[in-house]
Order: structure tokens, then C-alpha cells, then sequence
């Protein structure tokens, strides 16, 4: 899996939203994925100026070239669009209400992941991976640094670290260095849901 990420090929949620002309959205991201203007410019067909002032605000680009950036950094283009009822000021740099979480889905919808924390703590990274009976992360991957820890609140969990498998139950966590090459799918036939918490934040 690319850049060792806990992603892969989306499709966005579909709740309502209106754009905000701000870009720091955009800088954020860039900046939590450890990505230069250079690494995100490059495969979105833009200079790194025109990706600068994007980011700052200081133009409006086409809806084309918002999907570009968006894509460079694996980011729905609808992450750029507030929910109403949203919290803002001060409360969003920490807060994520219920009915603001942004998602990404995987597999025809077998396994959707949440996003429970603000991209402004980009130490940390809490998600809520909802997995339908089938649902499988794909081939073993890892990351270059930090942990990995989680919760099954529902279902049944199969985990594979470093070539072993393990069984996990509901009420049952666990936890392990991000370098580990993981592999994760539901076993059964109930759904699965797992809290997800990375260090640093990678999705």
C-alpha cells in the first residue's frame, strides 16, 4: 500500500455540505501527511507557487484543480466543504461532532472508516472502522514510525502482524509498534466495528 498509510481507493461520504473559501484545510493535510508543496504540486499539475497561494488563499482554483490537489494527498475533494451544524472557532480545533465526522469508504462500501479526531492534532489519530462481513484491509502493510492501538466493540476482528494471525473478540484491544506489517479483516458473518488509534496520524 502507498506511503504506508492506513488508506486505500475511496469514495466520499455524501452528506450535505457548502464551501468555505478558506485553504487551511489544504495545509493542514499536506502538512499532517509530512508531504512538501513540492511532492503534492508535482502530481496535481500545478506549480508550487500556485499551490501556495491555493493554500493561503490568495486564489480560487477550478473545481479541477481542487480534485487534483485533493488526489495528490488522498483526500476527498468534500473534506474541503463544512457540514452545517459543524462546530467552529476555538471548539473545532478540538472537537468533532457526531454529525461532522468525514469518512472514507473501501470495497463497495465493506468497510468504512470514520475520522474521530481534528487534523489539527496531528500527533494522534483516532478512527472508527466499520467492518462488514468480507471486509479486508488488502495486502500487509506498515509505517515508518510510532504505534498502533484499537478496541473491538463489535464483532470479531482477524489481525495479522508480521506473518502471524490472531483472533480478536469484542471487549478485546490491542496494540503494536506501527513498523509491524499488519493485515486485518472481519471474521464471521456480524459486522465488525473497531477504534483505531495511530501515532502519528497517517489517513
Amino acid at each position: 500500500m502507498a506511503r504506508g498509510t492506513d488508506t486505500c481507493r475511496h469514495r466520499s461520504d455524501r452528506r450535505p455540505q457548502r464551501y468555505t473559501p478558506g485553504r487551511r484545510d489544504l495545509r493542514l493535510r499536506r502538512q499532517m501527511r509530512g508531504m512538501s508543496l513540492k511532492q503534492v504540486a508535482e502530481p496535481a499539475g500545478i506549480s508550487v507557487g500556485m499551490l501556495s497561494q491555493v493554500e493561503r488563499g490568495l486564489v480560487a482554483p477550478s473545481i479541477k484543480t481542487l480534485r487534483a490537489i485533493c488526489a495528490a494527498m488522498d483526500m476527498p475533494v468534500n473534506w474541503l466543504f463544512h457540514r452545517d451544524g459543524e462546530n467552529g472557532g476555538q471548539a473545532a480545533e478540538f472537537v468533532v461532532p457526531a454529525n461532522a465526522r468525514r469518512s472514507l469508504t473501501y470495497l463497495d462500501g465493506a468497510l468504512t472508516k470514520e475520522l474521530l479526531t481534528p487534523d489539527t492534532q496531528p500527533q494522534i489519530q483516532m478512527l472508527r472502522f466499520v467492518m462488514k462481513p468480507g471486509a479486508t484491509s488488502g495486502e500487509p502493510y506498515s509505517n515508518a514510525e510510532g504505534g498502533k492501538c484499537g478496541l473491538v466493540v463489535a464483532g470479531t476482528l482477524g489481525l495479522e502482524l508480521n506473518g502471524v494471525e490472531m483472533q480478536i473478540n469484542t471487549g478485546d484491544s490491542f496494540a503494536f509498534p506501527a513498523s509491524s506489517l499488519v493485515r486485518f479483516w472481519t471474521i464471521g458473518e456480524e459486522t465488525c466495528e473497531v477504534i483505531w488509534v495511530v501515532a502519528p496520524a497517517t489517513v
